[in-house]
C-alpha cells in the first residue's frame, strides 16, 4: 500500500505482462462498495484515461476482478508536491517552471472536457527530475455529463484549496475556473509556504 484516500486505496503492483511497475488503485469499500460508489470509480478511470499528457498521471488498465473494481495507472516514484513544502516555500522561479507545467496540464483537461475539482499540493506527484505529474481525478467531472452523481448544493473538494462556488455548493457555477481557483491556492503555497485559507476545522 502507498496511498489512502476517503474512497480508494492505491497500491504497489507490478504488470506481468509488460514486466512494468504500476499503481493499483481500488475502491476501499471492496466488494461492499455500493452502486454509486462503484459508478464514481467508474467515472475517475474514465476521466483520467482519456487524457494523455506528459503531466498527467497515465491511466493503463480498467477491470474488475472477483467483484473488485480496479485501474492500473503510471507509477511515479517519488513525493508529492505538499512533501516538498513542508520543507517551506520554493524559490520564485521554481514555483513559476512547475505552475505553468500544472496548469499546461490542467488546460489540456480542459480542453477535453475534464475538470479536476479537487487540486491541491498531495494530488501533484514529483519525478526523480521534480517534474509534476497531476494525480487524483477522484472527484473530476465531465464537462456537458448528464451524470446526476455530484447533487446540487453538495460541497466537493478540499476546504484550503477550492473556489468559493465549490465552498458554498453551488455546484451549477462549478466550471474551468473553479480549477484555476485551485491552481492560484497551489501557487499561493508554493511561494509563501503557508496556505491562502486555514482554520481548526474543514467546515471553518
Amino acid at each position: 500500500e502507498i496511498a489512502r484516500g476517503v474512497m480508494g486505496i492505491v497500491s504497489l503492483a507490478r504488470q506481468v505482462s509488460l514486466n512494468r511497475t504500476v499503481a493499483l488503485k481500488m475502491i476501499l469499500a471492496g466488494q461492499l462498495a455500493s452502486p454509486v460508489e462503484v459508478e464514481r470509480f467508474r467515472n475517475e478511470a474514465r476521466a483520467d484515461a482519456q487524457l494523455k499528457h506528459p503531466g498527467i498521471v497515465a491511466v493503463h488498465e480498467v477491470g474488475e476482478h472477483q467483484g473488485q473494481h480496479f485501474y492500473s495507472m503510471e507509477f511515479v516514484e517519488g513525493r508529492s508536491l505538499a512533501e516538498l513544502l513542508r520543507n517551506g516555500p520554493l524559490p520564485p522561479r521554481e514555483a513559476a517552471r512547475m505552475m505553468k507545467t500544472i496548469a499546461d496540464a490542467i488546460h489540456y483537461a480542459h480542453q477535453r472536457g475534464v475538470l479536476h475539482r479537487d487540486l491541491k499540493p498531495s494530488n501533484i506527484l514529483l519525478d526523480a527530475d521534480g517534474g509534476p505529474h497531476v494525480a487524483d481525478f477522484g472527484l473530476a467531472k465531465l464537462l456537458h455529463s448528464d451524470s446526476t452523481l455530484t447533487m446540487t448544493d453538495a460541497v466537493i473538494g478540499s476546504p484550503n484549496y477550492m473556489s468559493p462556488e465549490q465552498a458554498q455548493g453551488r455546484s451549477l457555477e462549478i466550471g474551468p475556473h473553479s480549477d484555476v481557483f485551485g491552481l492560484g491556492a497551489i501557487l499561493y503555497e508554493m511561494l509563501t509556504g503557508q496556505q491562502a485559507f486555514s482554520a481548526p476545522t474543514p467546515l471553518e
